[in-house]
C-alpha cells in the first residue's frame, strides 16, 4: 500500500508541474490578483485564465493533503522505516513553504526570485519523493547493480545527471520568469551567430541556458552508455536508457519552443519532461544494493 500512495504522489506532482507550466505560459499567473481566495472567493467562474490558475491552487492543495495521508500510510505500515518517515516529514514542510511561496508569487506580483524559488522548491520535493518511492522497493543485488563494486558508477552517473538537470531547470526558470525565452529568436544560432553579443543580462542568461543544455546533453548521453553498457542490473539499464533518449527529446523541445515562439504545448512539455529527467536521475542515483546473505 505504501508504494501506490507514493507512486500516485509522483504523479500528482509531474502534473501540478505540468499545470503550473500552462499557467505560466498561458499568462493566467495573476488571473487570481488576491491569495488565497480568487476574487474573494474559493469558488470563482472557472473560466478563462481563471481556470487554470485556480485549478493549478486546488491541485497543489490535494498535493499537500494527499502527502499528508500518504505519510500516514508510511507510518503505520512501515513503523521501522524512520529515514522514509523523516524524509516524508521533510517533504511535507516543503509543501508549507511552497505553498507560502505562490501566495508570496500572487501578492508581490510574480517577483522572479521567488517565482524561481517556486519552481526550485517543487523540483526538490519530487526529487524527494522519488528516493522515497526507490528506497521503499526492491534492492538490487551488488553484484548485478553495476559494474563496479556497489554500484557506484550507476549512482554516480545517477546523481551527475540529478545535479545538472537541477541547475539546468532553475536557470530555465529564470529564463522564463525575466521573459528571456526568446532573447535568441533564431535556432540552433542566437541572434546570427554562434556566440551572439553578450551585452544584454537577457542574452547571456538564454545563452548560458542553451550552453548548460549542451554539457548536460553530452555528460548525460556518455553516463547513460556506460552505465548500459556495464551494468549488470536491468532495472539501471533501463532507467538509463530512457535518461538518454529523454535528454535528447529535452533539446528538441527547447529547439520547437523557440522555433513556434514559446508556443504553449512546447514549452508545457519542456517543463515535464525536465522533471521526468529528474526523477528518472534520482532513482539511479538513489538505487542501493541489498544485503548479501553470509
Amino acid at each position: 500500500m505504501v508504494r501506490p500512495a507514493l507512486q500516485f504522489i509522483l504523479l500528482w506532482t509531474l502534473a501540478l508541474l505540468l499545470l503550473g507550466s500552462v499557467v505560466h505560459a498561458t499568462e493566467s499567473s495573476l488571473a487570481c490578483p488576491d491569495w488565497p481566495t480568487c476574487f474573494g472567493t474559493m469558488m470563482p467562474e472557472m473560466t478563462g485564465g481563471v481556470f487554470w490558475e485556480h485549478l493549478h491552487r486546488l491541485w497543489a492543495g490535494a498535493l499537500v493533503l494527499f502527502f499528508l495521508a500518504a505519510l500516514i500510510i508510511v507510518r503505520r505500515k512501515l513503523p521501522g522505516r524512520t529515514d522514509i518517515f523523516r524524509l516524508g516529514v521533510a517533504g511535507l514542510v516543503l509543501l508549507v513553504v511552497q505553498s507560502v511561496l505562490g501566495g508570496l508569487t500572487v501578492i508581490y506580483r510574480l517577483p522572479d526570485a521567488i517565482s524561481t524559488s517556486h519552481l526550485a522548491l517543487a523540483f526538490i520535493f519530487l526529487a524527494l519523493v522519488t528516493v522515497m518511492l526507490v528506497r521503499t522497493g526492491s534492492a538490487a543485488h551488488p553484484a548485478d547493480l553495476a559494474g563496479d563494486p556497489g554500484g557506484g558508477m550507476v549512482r554516480r552517473a545517477g546523481m551527475w545527471a540529478a545535479c545538472l538537470v537541477f541547475v539546468q531547470s532553475v536557470v530555465g526558470a529564470l529564463v522564463r520568469h525575466t521573459d528571456s525565452g526568446m532573447a535568441c529568436p533564431d535556432v540552433p544560432l542566437c541572434l546570427g551567430r554562434v556566440i551572439p553579443p553578450l551585452d544584454h543580462p537577457m542574452v547571456q542568461l538564454h545563452f548560458l541556458h542553451r550552453v548548460l543544455g549542451l554539457v548536460l546533453t553530452v555528460v548525460v548521453v556518455t553516463q547513460a552508455w556506460l552505465v548500459i553498457t556495464r551494468s549488470g542490473d536491468a532495472v539501471s539499464r533501463r532507467l538509463a536508457a530512457c535518461l538518454g533518449a529523454g535528454i535528447v527529446g529535452q533539446v528538441l523541445l527547447g529547439f520547437l519552443s523557440v522555433a513556434f515562439r514559446l508556443g504553449v504545448p512546447y514549452v508545457s512539455a519542456h517543463t515535464l519532461l525536465a522533471a521526468t529527467l529528474l526523477t528518472l536521475a534520482v532513482a539511479m542515483a538513489a538505487r542501493r544494493p541489498a544485503a548479501v546473505p553470509a
